[in-house]
């Protein structure tokens, strides 16, 4: 086989085959015969309702024109003609049956733009991307436009602001001052919030600062007010000096970032204490340990790792890029002596099959950008990491909190890994070792060359294992049972096979008891139910945050990137102990964490439950009641507010909004072009509104429900988009509490210290608690692996 050259021309001259790339990723593998004897996936209800709704491909109508099994032949035998590249005669037909045979029978995933894109005209295939943000106007404009293209083609972005200078600092060229970073993170947002309007899948952003810039204390509390920054998951860049700091409860200095001059100094402590503060509030923001994953960094010659992906778990340097895709552990099991066992036969097989179809990917993509395109080949960086962790845990009666999970955890992860390398030097030797190797901390004495920098990840596993009918990720079951909705409002009990098929076995099955389970939300309180199943069948809100750091930090051990998993703690979790896991975190070799406290997103309660009251001693239980029917307060007979103009697609809405000594008790709507229908529309919506303020819902939550819906004439006014008549009263809404609070106008004061007396005193049963509603299907929404998931139907926030 030719010597692997860098140089196109060189490659041409020494016989390599060049790949019309543009041509194979819109033609539709048609030329192969293989399909027939090529198994149809069995899907479940939730895997056909996803795969048509984001992946397979539709007409101009919108009618899906292909099946499960069209898909999965169709980037499989795409995937596998990169091997042309390198072996003219390569038996492409077998290694496509390879390929999809181990899609179709969901032992293997790809991410999701490549299971969307390979094969069609887009043919963008990378889940993940990191870009620089320079110091100059141009530079940050710049990386709006490229972050623009990204989303378009259905890629996430991370990007450090750290370069940016402070607020306040002093521009030579203009002789102002800098708005600072947060200013211009609100373009970014602005600029994804517009261009995921027509996407498959929506954008999403990492936006990370680090603890020593200047303006640390206003990222921390960017996102304390709801819907602000609502494209961004943001972290804190947290050092190894800042975490000593803390521990020494010392002052750390402030850096200003174009030329490292100290501006200043803060309590480290203090500075920790309001990271968790918010993190217990709202779970942002996370927070990553920059100088641990730059110890790690497999390039450094080539540059500093300062941001990662969307959910945390694939750093990157500036412009890279990387492929995921994830092993079905629920899969690798076998069968035999009467004991279920893992077949570590078939994980290798997959291993293999798996790197070779990802670094196939990279030679295949068509790349946004020039330089994404560059470094991406250079480093030919991979990520393949694993779902179904739960099932497998499962199958082999492992509970997830306990000290065989974690054992368990290691050996399967260091298993991967090893075979991930031996499969990456396999590709080396035919093909080449990544064009870096030489500048890369592999480049050692008797060290066999790598075809890949980085060979694994832990990714958030949402859709595709929904597809795969599989636990996602190595989080824990987010149920057992649970509700979903379908057509016509029916509402479908969906059942873990698992657990359906053990209790049918031990008889314990009935549809009223999975419907029980569902409401609950754990199986834990049901007698019916034998121990050792409720001991194996854990869901999260079962696992102690410091087991779930403790598997994440197995997991870390051995996966060359990250580890992308969320540390749920239930609602009566205070902010020592989420304090205690993040120095947890820091201990145990984790190279960031996200942490979620049960509802703390909107605390408004959904069941009723049995709750210790602290006034009447540990040992007394009273009922808490919360009625199912709320009657609003009557409106009182004098009111004040204000009337707001605001352009939409129909005509100028007047919005008046009015409130009592209790707080917002009223809207009325009025559409000034408009009539018919339309008036009629926003009138009732003006009504409901209303109904739903003097019932005491929080005015916040209204307008973050009513923000973003889309209509077909959206306008500008003031810089902001109006998407349609909804959005323009959720936004008037948001702007008026806003005013309220910066005039003192809150009239709630009195409610605020009656609600808050009652939440000290309660602990939810099973810490049930609203966190978000599916804006496609209205289902709930389980926030798992650093990201919100519908499980219903495949929705993820982070795209």
């Amino acid at each position: 086989m030719p010597e692997k050259t860098n140089n196109k021309s060189e490659e041409k001259e020494n016989g390599l085959f060049e790949i019309d790339i543009k041509e194979n990723l819109i033609n539709t593998p048609k030329n192969l015969n293989v399909s027939d004897d090529m198994k149809e996936p069995y899907l479940t209800e939730n895997s056909r309702v996803v795969l048509e709704r984001r992946y397979l491909k539709k007409d101009k109508d919108g009618k899906v024109i292909e099946t499960a099994k069209d898909l999965f032949l169709r980037v499989a035998e795409t995937i596998a003609k990169a091997d042309i590249k390198y072996n003219k005669n390569a038996d492409i037909e077998s290694l496509t049956k390879e390929f999809y045979q181990m899609m179709a029978n969901f032992e293997f995933m790809p991410n999701s733009p490549t299971l969307m894109n390979a094969g069609r005209e887009l043919g963008q295939l990378s889940a993940c991307f990191v870009l620089p943000v320079g110091d100059s106007m141009e530079e940050i404009f710049e990386a709006i436009k490229q972050t623009a293209l990204i989303h378009k083609s259905g890629g996430g972005t991370g990007f450090s602001f750290s370069r940016l200078r402070p607020a306040g600092d002093r521009v030579k060229s203009t002789s102002g001052t800098s708005s600072g970073p947060i200013s211009f993170m609100q373009a970014f947002n602005a600029a994804t919030e517009t261009v995921k309007q027509g996407g498959t899948r929506r954008g999403a952003n990492m936006g990370i600062l680090r603890v020593d810039h200047p303006d640390i204390l206003e990222f921390i509390d960017a996102k304390t007010t709801e819907g602000n920054l609502s494209n961004f998951n943001i972290s804190v860049a947290i050092t190894d000096k800042f975490m000593k700091a803390v521990k020494d409860d010392k002052n750390y200095d402030l850096l200003n970032p174009k030329n490292k001059e100290v501006v200043g100094n803060l309590s480290a402590k203090k500075v920790f204490d309001k990271i968790v503060e918010n993190a217990w509030k709202n779970g942002e923001p996370g927070i990553i340990f920059i100088d641990k994953i730059n110890r790690y960094n497999p390039t450094p010659e080539i540059g500093e790792i300062e941001s990662t992906n969307p959910c945390g778990e694939q750093p990157l340097l500036p412009y890279e890029s990387c492929n995921l895709g994830s092993i079905n552990l629920g899969k690798m099991v076998k069968d035999g002596d009467g004991q279920t066992t893992l077949d570590y036969d078939r994980l290798k097989e997959i291993v293999y099959s798996a790197v070779h179809f990802l670094d196939n990917v990279i030679d295949l993509n068509n790349y946004p950008l020039e330089q994404i395109d560059k470094i991406t080949r250079a480093n030919r960086k991979i990520g393949l990491g694993i779902m179904g962790f739960a099932d497998l845990l499962i199958k082999l009666d492992i509970p997830y909190n306990s000290e065989k999970a974690i054992t368990l955890a290691k050996k399967i992860m260091k298993f991967i890994d090893r075979e991930s390398k031996e499969m990456s030097r396999t590709l080396a030797k035919e093909r080449g070792s990544f064009p870096n190797f030489e500048k890369s901390i592999y480049n050692k004495k008797d060290e066999k060359p790598l075809r890949n920098a980085t060979t694994t990840t832990i990714a958030p596993t949402g859709t595709i294992s929904i597809i795969a009918n599989a636990s996602s990720g190595i989080e824990p079951l987010f149920a057992v049972c649970y509700q979903r909705n379908v057509m016509d409002n029916d509402i479908l009990i969906e059942v873990n096979p698992e657990f359906e098929k053990i209790a049918k076995e031990q008889g314990f099955y009935s549809e009223e008891l999975m419907k029980k389970i569902a409401d609950s939300g754990s199986i834990h309180e049901f007698d019916e139910i034998p121990k050792k199943v409720k001991d194996v069948f854990i869901t999260a809100h079962d696992v102690k945050p410091k087991q779930h750091i403790e598997i994440q930090a197995a997991f870390q051990e051995y996966v060359d990137n990250a580890v992308s998993k969320t540390i749920n703690f239930p609602n009566s979790a205070t902010r020592e102990d989420i304090l205690d896991a993040y120095m947890l975190a820091y201990e145990t070799g984790c190279k960031g964490v996200t942490v979620y406290r049960d509802g703390s997103r909107n605390e408004q309660v959904l069941s009723t439950g049995k709750t210790k009251s602290e006034t009447e001693g540990d040992n007394t239980e009273s009922e808490i009641i919360y009625e199912t029917k709320v009657k609003p307060r009557p409106r009182p007979l004098v009111v004040v507010g204000t009337t707001e103009k605001i352009p939409t697609g129909l005509g100028d809405m007047y919005i008046t909004i009015n409130e009592d000594q209790e707080g917002m008790n009223e809207i009325f709507v009025r559409v000034g072009k408009s009539g018919g229908e339309a008036a009629a529309m926003n009138e009732a919506l003006g009504r409901l509104i209303s109904i739903a303020l003097r019932s005491r819902v929080e005015p916040s939550i209204i307008a973050k429900h009513l923000k973003g819906i889309r209509g077909s004439n959206p306008v500008w006014q003031n810089g902001e988009l109006v998407l349609s008549c909804p959005d323009a009263i959720g936004k008037a809404i948001a702007r008026y509490v806003e005013r309220s609070k910066k005039l003192n106008l809150d009239f709630q004061e009195d409610k605020t210290k009656k609600t808050e007396t009652v939440k000290k005193n309660l602990t939810i049963d099973q810490d049930r608690l609203l966190t978000e509603t599916c804006p496609d299907c209205g289902g709930q929404v389980d926030y798992e692996s650093g990201c919100f998931v519908c499980h219903g139907c495949g929705y993820s926030k982070c795209g």
